[in-house]
């Protein structure tokens, strides 16, 4: 089964294509749709389908797009659907990360208390479903481990290690995209 996802970002599509293995995963260069879609959504599930109803028109082939972002507690949902350009579309992930560290100087345990929420929506026959994953967590104190991408070096999980510490097979066992798309699974959907 083939899946059109709806995005350029490599490490979204690596991520995407090593849970759904089983399936034949298209990036939208890959599939030679070339499109720039503006996330205009209030909310990650709005973003979802946004950039899911947009590839459709595309192609007749299945549409997945997912919208994930960080949420912090004490922050009221900070930086939330606004994740990836908070501080701008130039700005790096170093840059936004270290940011949030600095915004939360001086919170210990609770205090750092954040989730990592994934919104998926799917195109399919013309029918449109959605799911939500989300991983509970908080944010380390300072940026560690190498692998990922994103917020990965500080989002901590329940079990001590930030995403970026952990191998890229234990993260894709345990992320929000991951309990998303099985829910697609789970669901018949995919």
């Amino acid at each position: 089964m083939k899946i059109i996802v709806a995005t350029n970002n490599k490490g979204k599509a690596k991520e995407i294509k090593a849970i759904l293995k089983e399936y034949e995963i298209v990036t939208l260069e890959e599939a030679g749709i070339n499109l720039d879609i503006e996330e205009t959504g209030e909310t990650f599930l709005e973003n979802a389908k946004i950039k899911a109803r947009e590839v459709a028109k595309y192609t007749d082939e299945i549409v997945l797009a997912d919208d994930t972002g960080l949420s912090i507690e004490c922050l009221d949902g900070f930086p939330g659907v606004k994740t990836h350009r908070f501080l701008g579309e130039n700005a790096t992930d170093e840059e936004r990360n270290n940011y949030i560290i600095e915004k939360l100087k001086g919170k210990q345990g609770d205090e750092r208390a954040a989730e990592v929420v994934t919104c998926i929506a799917v195109i399919k026959d013309k029918e449109e479903y959605t799911v939500i994953g989300v991983n509970e967590g908080r944010i380390a104190d300072k940026p560690r481990g190498k692998s990922g991408f994103g917020f990965d070096p500080i989002f901590e999980t329940s079990f001590g290690k930030t995403l970026a510490e952990i191998p890229p097979y234990q993260k894709n066992r345990a992320s929000s995209r991951k309990i998303a798309l099985t829910k697609l699974k789970k669901l018949n959907i995919l």
